[in-house]
């Protein structure tokens, strides 16, 4: 079959799918209109006979019971308008002509974002990206190849390979791909101005990408990839693939992501609902550790105060303390301390009530022995419960709530203290480190540095928090989390995990490679990835970017682009006017761009300066929640993890220690144009 035949069988099944998507909505909207007038017959069928329904409420239960199917079942059909009316717009966007062993024609199979067949229980005319029969598309080249079908491994061999790009309906091209997913395809997706928010890549997963996405076995799976790799869209993807897989097991409520901020969070939003999946949960671990200390102190600080303050405030000694803090080593001088905490921490005395009592020995003994595995904080209230059954069990009645409340302050008088901040202060003052403010609760601010230590340090006395429901976690900007943050985690989220990150974009002046010390944590059966290809910047732009942070090894796509711009200015002034005139949106320029600062403070000053200038930009903070179009003025760490057209770098002064750290992450955000500006008073010549 000739290519021009080829590429009007794609032409013609797409007009008659798109027939076929169209007929199936047109009988769910029939059906969801008939749903709700039977909804609207359910309602006023009870409110004209619920008086007379009858006494044991069978009925009304039955009434309700069949609201809820046809409600439920109206939901169902909901989600499938919206899945189809998205399909429509682009149905499949691949085709694999493969040929059966033992057959001798092919049979073509279009690959889209979802299944869809003419009727529940058809064979599909297109496969969802994630089907098994899709393998083919991601992982092989004309030739020998297979797939694994739940009947065991399907055999045979491919004849031809197609992509697609199809938008309102409407053929944009047809490529004949008979190698991989096409590097003139991929050089054609990223060289076009960007989309607001992350891009799904489902029509340009590369084999490589593919497996990780298709890992069903590894619990741990950590993914170390260059900036521009694609580590984040490969993760969700791969959420997107498990979810798919394991529907049964898998909700999209079972899954977090612990993302930087909320502004990342935003612009990583869409991906799942694009991929026919709900969204998932998402938070910052500083703001979960925020919420877990709320009962230890009014306020804590976050990472971004302190980068604010050690970009600031340089000192050698904080950063050390910092580092030690969230070390290997602090985990263990807390745990020595808690073995020697029992005997300061307690003051034994005699319980008596109504008749019963139970001597200092008796507590000893239950404290130390019947109840050593309860945590510290928790075992007294072990006890105490211990004696209330007792006493319950001897007098043959349950004891008042005022009664159980008297105890409850007999028991826990016992403690010298149960404030958290005070231990903490303990330790603090054993091995010799400055200790925490001695404020009243309202005023209690615990500084970044101790932040974790003093969350750790609640766990092991109090317990920690239940997180069953999370049966999946994702965990972005890996290199950002200390030992001591992982240690952590590894006790709450007993379950599987996906780990991305890329050393080199660390947020401390010294870089950290996780993996040395995650299989200490999580275990040796942990699944290391490591993702040499860089996709997302200009050839000019990612080869300014390594000279920067000295990385070798990177497979970058040629996909070339303009110079990168450096230049330094005389005045602020002029600095200014340079962005003014460079900037470029509207109906043919870009859709985004961001001068990137150093600071918060310098961020929020260029903003005020351009608005000045009629420039329509938008500021990012630490408290930001949406990602938008056109200009964005921020620093560099909230910027971390997202992508731009257009970006212009602001470079600190020499002075500051994360100075080359915040222009390599600023340069990998570029996807088209990079321009690196400094005034003669920040210059780091």
């Amino acid at each position: 079959m000739t290519m021009d035949n080829r590429y009007s069988d794609g032409a013609q099944f797409l007009k008659d799918v798109t027939v076929k998507i169209e007929n199936r909505l047109d009988e769910i909207r029939q059906d969801l209109d008939e749903g709700k007038k039977e909804i609207e017959n359910m309602h006023e069928y009870y409110w004209e006979n619920y008086t007379e329904m009858d006494q044991y409420g069978y009925e009304e239960y039955d009434n309700r019971q069949a609201l809820l199917q046809q409600t439920n079942a109206n939901t169902e059909k909901l989600k499938q308008k919206h899945r189809f009316e998205k399909m429509k717009d682009s149905p499949f966007f691949g085709r694999v002509d493969f040929i059966f062993e033992g057959e001798y024609d092919p049979e073509p199979f279009y690959i889209g974002i979802g299944n869809f067949a003419e009727r529940t229980g058809m064979t599909p005319l297109i496969y969802d990206w994630r089907a098994p029969v899709s393998g083919l598309f991601y992982d092989y080249d004309k030739g020998p190849a297979s797939y694994e079908a739940p009947a065991g491994t399907i055999a045979g061999e491919i004849s031809s390979k197609w992509q697609y790009k199809i938008r309102d309906g409407k053929m944009i091209y047809a490529f004949e791909s008979d190698t991989k997913i096409d590097d003139e395809i991929l050089k054609q997706e990223l060289g076009n101005n960007g989309d607001v928010k992350l891009k799904n890549i489902v029509r340009t997963i590369q084999k490589e990408q593919n497996a990780i996405i298709r890992n069903t076995e590894d619990k741990i799976l950590v993914i170390q990839g260059g900036a521009g790799s694609g580590k984040t869209s490969i993760a969700l993807h791969r959420i997107a693939y498990l979810l798919y897989h394991d529907w049964k097991n898998l909700k999209s409520s079972n899954v977090l992501i612990l993302s930087p901020n909320s502004v990342f969070a935003d612009y990583i939003s869409h991906i799942l609902p694009e991929l026919g999946e709900e969204n998932i949960q998402e938070m910052s671990f500083d703001l979960f550790a925020y919420r877990e200390l709320k009962d230890t102190a009014a306020d804590c600080e976050d990472k971004y105060d302190h980068l604010e303050r050690i970009m600031k405030f340089p000192s050698d000694r904080e950063k050390e303390r910092f580092r030690m803090k969230q070390s290997e080593d602090f985990v263990g001088l807390i745990e020595g301390f808690l073995a020697t905490l029992e005997d300061r921490l307690i003051d034994f005395k005699e319980i008596s009530f109504r008749g019963m009592k139970m001597s200092e020995e008796e507590l000893i003994r239950m404290f130390y022995f019947k109840f050593q595995d309860t945590p510290l904080l928790a075992r007294m209230n072990a006890v105490k419960d211990y004696f209330i059954d007792a006493y319950e069990t001897l007098k043959g009645s349950d004891i008042s709530d005022d009664d159980r409340e008297l105890l409850n302050s007999k028991f826990d008088s016992m403690y010298v203290t149960k404030d958290i901040y005070t231990i903490y202060n303990w330790m603090l003052e054993d091995y010799g480190y400055d200790q925490l403010s001695d404020v009243p609760y309202e005023r209690r601010k615990i500084q970044y540095e101790d932040v974790y230590p003093v969350l750790y340090l609640k766990y092991r006395l109090l317990g920690k928090s239940s997180q069953k429901n999370i049966k999946h976690l994702v965990i972005d900007e890996m290199q950002d989390y200390s030992y001591m943050q992982y240690v952590i985690l590894e006790n709450l989220f007993q379950c599987r995990m996906t780990i991305l990150g890329d050393y080199a974009q660390t947020l401390d002046t010294k870089q950290q490679d996780v993996l040395k010390f995650l299989p200490k944590i999580f275990g040796k059966d942990i699944r290391k990835v490591i993702l040499n290809k860089s996709y997302r910047n200009t050839y000019e732009i990612a080869q300014y970017a390594a000279q920067i942070s000295g990385i070798t090894g990177l497979e970058l796509l040629e996909r070339h682009g303009r110079p990168v711009d450096v230049r330094k200015f005389d005045t602020e002034d002029e600095m200014l006017d340079a962005i003014v005139s460079n900037v470029n949106f509207g109906k043919d320029g870009y859709e985004t761009g961001a001068v990137i600062t150093m600071t918060e403070d310098e961020a929020y000053d260029l903003y005020r300066l351009l608005k000045k200038r009629g420039v329509d930009a938008a500021y990012v903070d630490r408290d930001s929640s949406a990602f938008k179009r056109g200009l964005t003025v921020t620093t560099f760490y909230l910027a971390k993890g997202l992508e731009f057209d257009q970006v212009f770098t602001i470079r600190g002064a020499k002075e500051n220690p994360l100075a080359d750290q915040a222009e390599y992450i600023s340069a990998t955000r570029a996807l088209q144009e990079l321009y690196v500006y400094e005034t003669g008073s920040d210059s780091k010549a």
